[in-house]
């Protein structure tokens, strides 16, 4: 009988230990899927960050685009000029002669 009581009180110890651990892992379940939450609303406001910087830099690479077309429509108004009055001057040169 003494026996007995002795293994009965071994499983009761076993099973408050397994019930204890159970609860600790449930507590670290639960931690966790809040963990997981937390992280994907991150992933999802990272991304639409990412999203709306993509846009801002295609937007601005179509910005410098159109002012590159600008400074070389100047460029080439500015190197007109200067081939027309060097011609002017090898004119003048050649009617000299």
């Amino acid at each position: 009988m003494a026996d007995l009581s002795v293994t009965l009180s071994e499983i009761e110890l076993k099973l408050r230990k397994l019930i204890a651990l159970k609860n600790q892992l449930e507590e670290e379940n639960s931690m966790l899927i809040r963990s997981n939450e937390d992280l994907q609303l991150e992933i999802e406001m990272l991304t639409a960050e990412n999203s709306e910087l993509k846009d801002k830099i295609n937007k601005l690479i179509i910005v410098n685009v159109l002012d590159n077309e600008k400074e070389v429509g100047e460029s080439r108004q500015l190197i007109k000029a200067l081939v027309k009055e060097i011609d002017k001057c090898v004119a003048m040169l050649n009617a000299e002669q």
